[in-house]
């Protein structure tokens, strides 16, 4: 099969052996799949990844269990070994085995065929089109924000960041009832959520009053000092980039100030689907290209260029 590989060095399209079924595990046909800011990260140097890359995506289940074949579906990244402490509380992200599609010790969906185990399967509803359900993964991470921190309707909240992520964040705790304001260096991008309904401000109108709770998801290390600076007093400041620079930080305000830091990650997939079926979250307007997998590096190129969005990649 053909697949975007990730060498250490140089991202290529190549053959690659197909995954093959086994107990517990499908074969799914990848239809779509989408370039996160992660996977960029990755070909920076990010948790010295090895092997093909890519981890939102939507297929069909080609082998494997019967009463999966031929359907349509997403796939949660963490491959988790079911029975540790972690895995018992529900939190299979933080199993210590774990393997991660397209990130740790896992091939990704960047691929005509990615292996996944059926526990990590969730059937996709015929409302929801292949270019909306490959949003599933990078969605469920923003609901997670609703289940880590308590957000009582008419809390203030800046996002920083009008990347994929900062966009489809501010869109579910708009529909939450909090207050939001959604900074960014993007009109183009800020203009998607101002049609939402949701205040925004260009970085450099911002006034930087500090508020109750800020997301950073600016998808670079410089973010994080500014959103500290952001964040009220006894505030919540929760984390979402993750990037490949190692930075120097002044840690003394969150001391100072008592802030409380929430490093957030994979979210649960019910949630997104379900807004994805009801339209409550748009992500239509964030695909910038969609391009063939035999041009999956142009792809990776196109993704890394300023003010883009989400590229898609189609195996066939």
């Amino acid at each position: 099969m053909r697949a975007l590989l990730w060498d250490g060095n140089v991202a290529q399209v190549v053959d690659h052996p197909r995954p093959q079924p086994a107990d517990g595990v499908a074969i799914v046909r990848v239809s779509v799949a989408g370039i996160c800011n992660t996977d960029l990260e990755l070909v920076k140097g990010y948790m010295g990844f090895r092997g093909v890359l890519g981890h939102e995506f939507v297929g069909t289940v080609s082998e494997g269990a019967a009463d999966w074949y031929g359907q349509r579906v997403v796939g949660e990244i963490n491959f988790a070994c079911g029975h540790c402490a972690m895995c018992n509380r529900g939190l299979q992200r933080h199993c210590p085995t774990r393997r991660v599609m397209g990130i740790l010790n896992a091939d990704g969906a960047f691929a005509e065929y990615v292996a996944v185990p059926l526990a990590n399967l969730h059937r996709v509803s015929g409302a929801v089109d292949d270019e909306q359900a490959v949003f599933t993964e990078p969605l469920a991470a923003a609901f997670e924000i609703l289940d880590q921190v308590s957000l009582a309707p008419g809390t203030d909240c800046v996002v920083l960041g009008d990347g994929k992520l900062g966009l489809l964040v501010a869109q579910v705790l708009f529909q939450a009832g909090v207050r939001v304001l959604a900074v960014g260096k993007h009109d183009d991008k800020l203009a998607l959520l101002r049609r939402r309904g949701v205040e925004t401000v260009l970085l450099s109108a911002w006034r930087r009053t500090p508020v109750d709770v800020v997301v950073e998801a600016t998808g670079s290390a410089a973010g994080l000092s500014m959103a500290i600076a952001a964040t009220k007093p006894r505030g919540t400041l929760v984390l979402k980039s993750t990037v490949a620079e190692v930075t120097t930080l002044n840690l003394a305000p969150l001391v100072i100030n008592e802030i409380s830091v929430v490093g957030s990650r994979c979210g649960r997939f019910v949630p997104a689907l379900r807004a994805l079926e009801t339209g409550s979250v748009d992500v239509a307007p964030l695909i910038s290209a969609q391009l063939s997998l035999n041009h999956g590096v142009e792809a990776l190129r196109r993704a890394a260029a300023p003010g883009t969005l989400k590229v898609l990649l189609r195996p066939t």
